[in-house]
């Protein structure tokens, strides 16, 4: 009988609804459509399209494995022509782009009227992937740009709830509060206990709030790490 494997204590709940939200996205998409993965990286939604015809976008500027790309370009030209895609999705990329705005707009001009986007980015996130890092964005914020950009039906959802927001907090704080190690003896003694003991029960808190947040998508208060954007193109 095969060995049942442990889930790790610390969790990124983020990823685990992102698979969720992506899943239900590609469920929706019809057979033999083709999608856009704009940013795509190292592809990690591709097996999620494998009913469609999955084409891949992105930069290919970081250091970093990409799957295999389609079109290595900027997200503001894209070298394929208007409307040529029925579903686009792009995951945590938009905080990358030096013209978000611009970005948008070629997104919305290479989707197919009546086609849809999918996209998440973070309110709430260290800088990453640097230099390459601009922006972290509110849900008007968002709303703003989809409805400059042209986009229609622009729904701003959260992507985790409040719960999943305090985990990675938690967990960010156990990685990085500072250690008393090669300080003085005062500080050692006084402060060295004190923050050994909160990067321990930041562990510990951590894991339990990510596991709440997979019961129970709090969003009644406090703020999201992410925000997710649905939107369409209308018929003209």
């Amino acid at each position: 009988m095969a060995k049942r494997r442990r889930r790790p204590w610390l969790i990124n709940t983020s990823r685990v609804r992102l698979l969720r939200v992506n899943r239900a996205f590609a469920k929706a998409t019809p057979a033999g459509a083709l999608v856009l993965d704009a940013g795509a990286g190292h592809g990690q939604y591709r097996r999620l399209f494998a009913h469609a015809r999955y084409e891949t976008a992105d930069f290919a500027q970081l250091g970093t494995r990409y799957t295999p790309l389609d079109y290595v370009c900027s997200l503001t030209d894209i070298p394929v022509e208007d409307g040529r895609f029925a579903r686009i999705l792009c995951n945590q990329v938009l905080e990358h782009l030096e013209s978000p705005a611009d970005a948008l707009v070629e997104l919305h001009r290479v989707l197919a009227p009546g086609g849809q986007i999918l996209l998440s980015a973070p309110l709430f996130y260290p800088e990453h992937q640097q230099p390459y890092d601009y922006f972290r964005y509110t849900q008007f914020a968002l709303a703003k740009l989809f409805a400059d950009a042209g986009f229609d039906e622009v729904s701003v959802s959260w992507l985790e709830g409040y719960f999943g927001t305090v985990a990675y907090q938690l967990e960010l704080m156990h990685r990085v509060l500072p250690r008393a190690k090669g300080h003085s003896l005062r500080r050692r003694l006084l402060v060295g206990p004190f923050l050994a003991a909160s990067r321990v029960t930041a562990y510990v808190l951590s894991g339990l709030f990510a596991r709440l947040e997979l019961r129970w998508q709090y969003t009644a208060s406090g703020m999201p790490k992410n925000y997710v954007v649905r939107a369409t193109k209308a018929f003209v």
